[in-house]
């Protein structure tokens, strides 16, 4: 067996993306029935954090009309479980280290189209913020609190 615990951790970011009533926007996850998270991924070789958040955020969900409020003081970790390492991301991660950004919407919802080339999303809302750690798959939960919680008094 393979020691998987020694893999480094992906390079991430993600956008806590809030409408005009402070709610978040989320999206079902594609390649689970109950999982719900907010726009986020991988940031590319020789991208800046904040130009990856923004075209991860128009890949997932299409869009562009946004005001970044805030980028995290730090980044935050998580680990995959057991049953996911070494099979997603071609098994060269044990998990992601991701910057995040805090943004406003500022356009209409007929802007959102998660229908995209490659869809990560088959279902979206705007979510009360105390809502997304229920909502989030279990080994993001505490990376999600830590995210509210350094964000929380911008909103």
């Amino acid at each position: 067996m393979k020691d998987l615990s020694n893999l480094p951790y992906r390079k991430g970011v993600g956008i806590m993306l809030l409408n005009q009533e402070t709610k978040v926007f989320i999206g079902k996850r594609i390649d689970s029935t109950k999982a719900w998270q907010m726009p986020q991924g991988g940031v590319d070789h020789k991208e800046d954090v904040e130009g990856a958040a923004k075209r991860e955020l128009k890949e997932e969900t299409g869009i562009t009309s946004i005001e970044i409020i805030k980028k995290s003081e730090k980044e935050f970790i998580y680990d995959l479980p057991n049953e996911l390492l070494g099979k997603i991301w071609d098994g060269k991660y044990k998990g992601q280290k991701q910057t995040w950004f805090l943004a406003k919407f500022l356009g209409e919802n007929e802007e959102i189209n998660i229908k995209q080339k490659k869809a990560e999303f088959y279902d979206w809302r705007w979510a009360e913020l105390l809502e997304l750690p229920k909502l989030i798959v279990p080994f993001k939960k505490k990376l999600y609190q830590d995210v509210i919680e350094e964000f929380k008094r911008y909103l």
